[in-house]
């Protein structure tokens, strides 16, 4: 993977939601991105008193996840065995790293 894609993943980390997780087992690292789903948040500001709209769209300032179209995660960028899936990503980190150890016999 290129320097310049790692230092964009670990950007900004509380906005984007990514992290790695780095196997005791294998050393192999993972990388996980939040995905989006584009649908909307609450959405949360100041309350103008005189025209009773909301001001400052400080929902939208630290979603913890990416658009799909901003991932990094991408076989352009080096990655290999891509996977979007719901629910926890840990659980399907360990059945990887546990095939990898096992086909690498540690």
């Amino acid at each position: 993977m290129r320097h310049d894609v790692l230092q964009k993943f670990l950007y900004k980390t509380e906005d984007s939601g990514r992290f790695l997780v780095t196997s005791k087992r294998t050393g192999v690292t993972y990388f996980v991105e939040p995905i989006d789903s584009g649908k909307p948040t609450n959405l949360w500001g100041d309350l103008d008193p005189a025209t009773k709209k909301l001001t400052g769209d400080y929902g939208n300032k630290r979603r913890g996840a990416v658009l799909a179209e901003e991932s990094l995660i991408t076989e352009e960028n080096g990655f290999q065995n891509i996977s979007i899936f719901k629910g926890s990503p840990l659980g399907e980190i360990d059945r990887r790293d546990q095939l990898y150890a096992t086909t690498k016999g540690i």
